[in-house]
């Protein structure tokens, strides 16, 4: 089996989980019920807060989550591997987890991975951001096999460091992800190339759901969720920032076609870095 219908669920998540948990549902039954047989949630699916204090009151630690309780039901019930893009859950430590979670039809969690870099930036506009004051960051990437291809699992900010998906790459994955709630400074200039450029340069599927619109917490986020082939073209896109879904079809015999043509990962080569400082004035 090398081929499979993918989904972007594209949500505007607010302060209550459960009615994060509602919306989400209703997409993602739209979704299987066209045939989506993967289906990839946003970051911060289940909550999106900014006051640290008020996010604490909010979650719980992944076991009693509500809204991963409702997606594991889900996942049996359509029979679908569901991707959490990622859930606010304690950690148990004072922090909290930027949490990603990927579950098989038959509703167990197969594969969960924490967020490895937090966005701690300063935007232009005057946003800014500093996750690793509330989150603890993930040490270790992940790669999930499921029966139609090897899935990365990546979030949001790990799009822009690329160590992350060549690893992933190197030892077999042939499907990418960065499920996200870009801001929409950033996103409006970076969310397309960041998405084609790793796709590209690994010879790879990008499947990134995202956040879209004015949240409750007054945040806004870019949307645009999208579905890169291994060539770098958009083959699917959700072109605003409403909630929604897209799908499309993906055959993991394009990224061996791909990996052929241009054979990046096996041409790498090591390398070291040097330094040169000048030596001083010229002599008169």
């Amino acid at each position: 089996m090398t081929s499979f219908t993918a989904a972007c669920i594209q949500l505007r998540s607010g302060k209550t989980i459960s009615d994060n948990a509602d919306a989400a549902e209703s997409l993602i039954r739209a979704a299987a019920k066209d045939g989506a047989q993967f289906v990839q949630t946003p970051e911060m699916s289940n909550v999106l807060v900014r006051s640290r204090q008020e996010l604490q009151e909010r979650i719980s630690d992944a076991e009693d989550d509500l809204f991963l309780k409702r997606a594991r039901a889900l996942a049996a019930d359509l029979g679908i591997y569901l991707h959490l893009g990622s859930l606010a859950v304690l950690a148990g430590n004072g922090k909290i987890a930027n949490r990603a979670f990927l579950i098989e039809p038959e509703g167990n969690i197969l594969a969960v991975y924490d967020k490895i870099h937090m966005f701690d930036v300063d935007l232009p506009n005057g946003e800014s951001w500093r996750e690793s004051a509330t989150y603890e960051p993930g040490t270790q990437t992940v790669i999930a096999d499921l029966p139609f291809a090897k899935v990365g699992m990546a979030v949001c900010y790990d799009i822009r460091f690329p160590a992350i998906f060549r690893t992933q790459a190197r030892v077999g994955a042939q499907v990418l992800t960065a499920p996200a709630a870009f801001t929409r400074q950033t996103g409006e200039a970076h969310w397309h190339v960041l998405q084609r450029a790793r796709a590209i340069e690994n010879g790879a599927f990008v499947i990134s759901a995202a956040q879209g619109g004015t949240h409750e917490d007054g945040r806004e986020t870019y949307g645009h969720s999208l579905i890169v082939d291994p060539w770098g073209s958009v083959i699917a896109e959700l072109d605003h920032d409403e909630p929604g879904y897209v799908l499309a079809e993906i055959d993991t015999e394009a990224v061996a076609k791909a990996r052929q043509r241009i054979p990046a990962i096996a041409n790498e080569r090591g390398f070291s870095c040097t330094l040169r400082e000048p030596a001083g004035e010229m002599p008169a």
